[in-house]
């Protein structure tokens, strides 16, 4: 009976199961590894920057008092789709005799951009404060919350607590229209948050100094510095950890594939003697390594798309869908690393001497 070579393969990778299994669950392994890496990395920087995104403003703008349309001033050169929210300061005293730094903000857009704020509740109603935790000590009654500011005493009622962390704390909040209306200041600060890595905060800084000379513009560096670092580095975590699991890969199958050529020497000292050659035993030796590595990755990529599915909604809390576009990069991984183990067994196949192999010595 002629044997084909596709049924000489089939017939290898049966007959000795349990090698192919084991080179087999190392290229899925790599494979899987490899395409959760690749899939998180392509949507890694999205992702960081949104949580970032959480921790407030990356860079706050600094004006004199009574500063004509600043807000809309700050909006305008920052971009469409930059959040700000303006801050206007008053010292006011309480019913006990305390001065307290009294804000006058616009809440939705603080709660835009501050998403890390606690509060019990924001105020929604005229004359309603959010009063942070400490600066709650300072007063007798938050039901009639009587603060004075130039000779004029106004009453708010308290909508709830804030807690930050910060000197927030220290504060009590009411919306503009209250503070315009009972110190007639206007804001001085406005903090902003830009989109997207340190690149796009520092061309937003350039507009915004540019286009606002008499104002002071200046980043959060701590958050712009600590972002650009943390993005940076967990590039090259990914990147090492893709590079270590294909080395453990590779030294997996190259054991395997070593015991497996061990194993099958009078097969090719046989297949030498009726006239094969060097070149073809390497060939089918690799043949059966790439069709593994082939096999892994079918199976990996299924596998490695539902484990960056499930890091993607546990870390970030959004889903991070498969991408067939890193299955081409998973692929050429797999064959890289099988080509390389197989390459040593390989190049064992031409020491062979068939005659002492199938005397038996």
């Amino acid at each position: 009976m002629k044997l084909t070579l596709g049924s000489i393969i089939r017939r290898s990778l049966i007959h000795r199961r349990s090698r192919s299994l084991s080179a087999l669950t190392a290229m899925t392994v790599s494979a899987g590894v490899a395409t959760a890496l690749l899939t998180l990395y392509a949507s890694l920087d999205t992702k960081l920057h949104k949580e970032f995104r959480s921790f407030g403003a990356n860079i706050v703008v600094t004006a004199p008092a009574n500063t004509p349309n600043l807000a809309e001033q700050v909006k305008k050169a920052a971009g469409p789709e930059a959040l700000t929210a303006p801050f206007a300061y008053a010292v006011a005293t309480t019913d006990r005799g305390t001065p307290v730094v009294v804000a006058g903000v616009d809440f939705p857009a603080v709660r835009a951009i501050d998403s890390t704020w606690q509060a019990d509740a924001w105020p929604t109603a005229p004359n309603a404060a959010l009063v942070g935790q400490k600066a709650a000590n300072f007063i007798a009654d938050e039901r009639t919350l009587a603060l004075t500011f130039a000779g004029q005493k106004q009453t708010f009622a308290s909508a709830g607590h804030l807690r930050t962390g910060g000197d927030e704390d220290s504060r009590i909040y009411i919306s503009q229209a209250d503070f315009a209306g009972w110190t007639h200041a206007s804001p001085t600060v406005v903090e902003v948050q830009i989109p997207g890595g340190a690149p796009q905060v520092e061309a937003a800084l350039g507009r915004l100094r540019a286009q606002l000379p008499g104002l002071e513009v200046e980043p959060v560096r701590q958050l712009v510095e600590g972002e650009s670092r943390i993005v940076d580095k967990t590039h090259a975590l990914m990147f090492g950890a893709v590079l270590l699991i294909a080395l453990t890969v590779g030294v997996s199958v190259l054991a395997t594939l070593s015991a497996s050529v061990l194993e099958r020497r009078r097969d090719f000292a046989l297949m030498k003697a009726l006239g094969g050659t060097q070149l073809q035993m390497m060939a089918l030796f690799l043949l059966e390594t790439v069709l593994l590595a082939s096999a892994g990755v079918a199976t990996g990529w299924l596998l490695g798309s539902a484990a960056a599915w499930a890091i993607s909604e546990t870390n970030f809390h959004t889903a991070t869908l498969p991408r067939p576009q890193v299955l081409p990069l998973v692929l050429l991984l797999n064959l890289a690393i099988a080509a390389m183990a197989a390459l040593l067994p390989a190049r064992a196949l031409s020491t062979l001497e068939p005659a002492s192999l199938l005397k038996g010595e």
